[in-house]
């Protein structure tokens, strides 16, 4: 099945896009996109797509890398849950606040931005474990959510690229030995300062927190939260419900830091 399907190669990724926005059922709207694109290539016959789709999901399991990186998410998943109901979040926080570690929105972004070099195992996993703290801190110091997702999707991936000790840096380190280059380690760190990209994107992100300044929707984001008090924009639609991304800690529990730093 190698036929070019020319434009109609965008109207899965497309389709699933759309239907995440509009259902909020992110697993489902990948799915039918899938079936889409599968669809596509088998003549439009919807039949036919739904079988390929399930052998090509099915087929993705084949390979150890994709089962061993599909579990490895599911665990983190499951310990970021598991911070959250233990108290392990919410006790994080109260310590941070009372030793005056945080003291203050700029304080808690910087804290944020420092937490980005820690965790570099991997870009996706970076957000998550941070996020899961920062979050209701943030909305503790009026902060928008805007500006959550900015500065923590700003320093994931831009710094685990820079790294050549997780999954970014093997990747890259397999692409150069892939090419029969010799001391790949060397081209690898003789290519870090060369990422403007990345490291721009870095700075950029401190630059922001230091001064203290916003731009365009950024900086309307930023009035709405202090002046209004509304985390997020009216007429948002998050993609994933508040019940699952930030889980209250079981009542009548200690809620303790080291719940979330050992794990």
């Amino acid at each position: 099945m190698t036929q070019t399907t020319g434009w109609l190669s965008v109207i899965p990724p497309l389709l699933a896009i759309f239907l995440a926005i509009r259902t909020k059922q992110v697993y489902i709207s990948l799915f039918l996109g899938i079936w889409a694109g599968w669809t596509i290539l088998a003549n439009w016959n919807p039949i036919s797509g739904l079988n390929l789709a399930l052998e090509a999901c099915i087929t993705v399991f084949k390979d150890p890398d994709n089962t061993k990186v599909i579990i490895f998410s599911a665990m983190i998943g499951a310990l970021i849950a598991y911070t959250q109901r233990s108290g392990g979040v919410d006790g994080f926080i109260a310590d941070i606040t009372r030793k005056g570690i945080v003291r203050g929105r700029k304080s808690a972004q910087f804290l944020t931005w420092i937490l980005a070099f820690v965790v570099f195992v991997e870009s996706s996993i970076n957000i998550l474990v941070r996020a899961s703290f920062a979050r209701p801190l943030f909305d503790k110091l009026r902060i928008s959510r805007e500006k959550l997702a900015y500065i923590c999707d700003s320093t994931s991936a831009p710094i685990c690229v820079l790294i050549p000790f997780n999954a970014w840096g093997a990747y890259v380190l397999g692409l150069l030995d892939s090419q029969n280059i010799p001391q790949p380690m060397r081209v690898f760190a003789k290519g870090v300062p060369l990422n403007f990209y990345a490291i721009s994107a870095i700075l950029f992100v401190l630059f922001i927190i230091l001064t203290d300044k916003d731009f365009g929707p950024m900086k309307e984001a930023e009035r709405r939260v202090r002046e209004e008090g509304k985390l997020l924009r009216d007429g948002a639609e998050p993609l994933v419900s508040e019940d699952v991304v930030m889980l209250a800690s079981k009542p009548n529990i200690p809620k303790r830091s080291v719940n979330m730093i050992v794990p």
